[in-house]
């Protein structure tokens, strides 16, 4: 089988040449025309010697996943549902705005944790992403879009928020990190790009160590009561542990906050009292808030808050000196919107069939 060079990030790259008796310029050589250049293939890698081009096309590929089917929204959203193989698929967003494109990138087939509130945690499990199936995203996305009239990358931003829990792939989403950082990849910095956790928190202090970069903490609750419910993780690492985690990542976060994502469950999670034990457990965190209304699928079991709820637990956070966001719903039109990415994935934890049995009376 031939090797996937959009598994390597530099580091593997050089050593891959290296075994090739090449010299570690051929790496960066190549990694600049997969990533800056979107090459597909050897042959497009017109300084490389055409002995080189012809080893590598012997030897290696450039395998990106394929488009099974492509949507945008009204408001300018695309949803891409890449091939995974096996039945499987995945789903990749971009979401333009005034100063910034972002992209949400999916880090698993499906996702394990089973928040409830989450259309792709039903959707079940099947695997994690190769490190090629997530910068491949990227890959396939940059050629979609194209440049700016001032022959600039649309994508400024990426998020890690798509499919699945990025820190349970802890190494294939740490090397696609590294990749998306390189000047020879896609030259990110840190501050542009977010990885978003549910609470791994061994997780969390290995992120902070070896690619620390903008940090968004899942969190949906106020309590651990609560939490445990629609964040079945956290009955693993309570809030007190969670809370210390994100301290502890901030002494090397390229950013001096964390960001708390916050999803909006009508009579659940959004009480005026709810906002008041957030304050206090966040007291010792520098944060800011993204409140995320609730975006509905069938049978989930929940409601979106109404904006006058919305809007109270908002102004009780603010008045507390907290730097607070009501994230616009995009893309739902699409099912693109947060919590709706759902893909197509063969489950192998059978939650999709169990769900189907104890909600049949519904449908």
């Amino acid at each position: 089988m031939k090797t996937n060079l959009l598994n390597y990030d530099l580091s593997g790259l050089t050593a891959y040449f290296a075994q090739m008796s090449e010299k570690p310029f051929r790496a960066k050589q190549v990694m600049r025309w997969m990533h800056l250049g979107g090459a597909g293939d050897f042959d497009e890698m017109t300084d490389l010697a055409k002995s080189l081009r012809t080893k590598l096309q012997a030897e290696a590929q450039i395998s990106v996943p394929a488009l099974m089917a492509e949507q945008k929204s009204v408001d300018g959203t695309h949803k891409w549902l890449l091939d995974v193989g096996t039945g499987n698929g995945v789903e990749t967003v971009f979401i333009p705005e005034n100063s910034r494109g972002t992209l949400c990138i999916s880090s698993q087939i499906g996702c394990a944790l089973e928040c409830l509130f989450c259309s792709t945690g039903r959707q079940g499990f099947n695997r994690n992403l190769s490190t090629a199936e997530i910068i491949g995203q990227l890959w396939w996305a940059n050629k979609a879009l194209g440049v700016t009239p001032k022959n600039e990358r649309v994508i400024s931003n990426v998020v890690m928020m798509g499919m699945g829990e990025p820190l349970a792939n802890f190494d294939n989403v740490v090397t696609a990190l590294s990749i998306m950082l390189d000047d020879h990849g896609y030259g990110l910095s840190r501050r542009r790009v977010t990885v978003s956790t549910s609470g791994m928190v061994p997780q969390m202090d290995r992120l902070k160590e070896v690619m620390p970069v903008a940090l968004a903490v899942s969190l949906h609750a106020s309590n651990d009561k609560v939490r445990d419910q629609i964040v079945p993780l956290n009955k693993k690492y309570p809030l007190k542990e969670l809370m210390a985690a994100c301290q502890r990542y901030l002494v090397k976060a390229p950013r001096d906050f964390i960001t708390f994502e916050y999803v909006m469950l009508n009579r659940v999670n959004d009480e005026p009292a709810h906002a008041r034990e957030l304050i206090e457990l966040v007291k010792d965190v520098p944060c800011k808030f993204n409140l995320i209304p609730f975006n509905p699928f069938p049978n989930s079991g929940f409601e979106r808050s109404d904006h006058e709820r919305i809007r109270v637990f908002r102004d009780i956070l603010q008045e507390a000196g907290m730097i607070v966001t009501v994230r616009k719903t995009r893309g739902d039109d699409i099912d693109a919107a947060c919590g709706q990415l759902a893909g197509k994935v063969q489950d192998k934890t059978q939650r999709q069939h169990k769900w189907q049995l104890l909600h049949k009376d519904e449908s």
